[in-house]
């Protein structure tokens, strides 16, 4: 498994991140983002509080464990300055709270997110063909969750992929260990957002080698 949107007690997580990271070992998983909410007040300290737990815990068993960040409810205006500022601290990993169908998110995030430097927008709710187009444009992966109410939305995202030729990957947003699922699960989570087999094969080969070139970073 391939996962690149996890959450520890950092922000809403209820794990440390050593406890995540075993946990997901448990499952199966070979790759592992932690990337927890932040905003400017504390996107520093909570980047180095992962990157130290990285750092003690990569170089054996898997997963490998990514460190980044997911900068969350930010008015649009603030997304490209912060991520800017991420990225000069050493942030291999960057994620955008997208404009989920669950949450008040300010309209213009998910532009603005893609304008900006970052890796992944997460649950995008009812991105426009525009915005999707400029995702694959830049590279961006667009996220279909395997979080209630953030996986509204899934088929509205792939069917708008599909079509454009935009980069997806599925993602957990896990906060506990009951949110983590297999590789088996996040193909399900494919499937039912209206990818055909050959595409969901796709996909999780491509996060594989998007999760490598980002652990040659980190």
């Amino acid at each position: 498994m391939i996962d690149l949107h996890t959450h520890t007690l950092n922000s809403d997580g209820v794990l440390i991140p050593t406890e995540l990271w075993r946990r997901a070992q448990v499952k199966g998983y070979r790759y592992l983002g932690i990337t927890d909410h932040v905003d400017a007040s504390n996107f520093e300290e909570v980047f180095a509080r992962i990157k130290t737990a990285a750092d003690s815990l990569n170089g054996g068993a898997p997963p490998y464990l990514i460190p980044g960040l997911e900068f969350t409810h930010l008015p649009p205006d603030l997304i490209g300055p912060l991520t800017a500022k991420a990225r000069a601290l050493g942030v291999p990993l960057i994620v955008i709270h997208g404009e989920t169908l669950a949450e008040p998110v300010a309209l213009g995030t998910n532009r603005a997110a893609l304008e900006a430097d970052i890796d992944i927008l997460a649950h995008p709710g009812l991105i426009t063909r525009e915005e999707v187009a400029l995702a694959k444009k830049r590279g961006i992966h667009l996220e279909l969750s395997a979080r209630k109410g953030h996986s509204l939305a899934n088929g509205h995202v792939a069917a708008l992929a599909r079509e454009v030729g935009a980069l997806l990957v599925v993602n957990t947003d896990a906060h506990e260990p009951s949110d983590l699922i297999s590789r088996e699960q996040a193909g399900r989570v494919a499937r039912g957002a209206g990818l055909l087999d050959t595409e969901v094969a796709l996909l999780l080969a491509n996060a594989e080698a998007f999760a490598r070139r980002l652990a040659r970073i980190s």
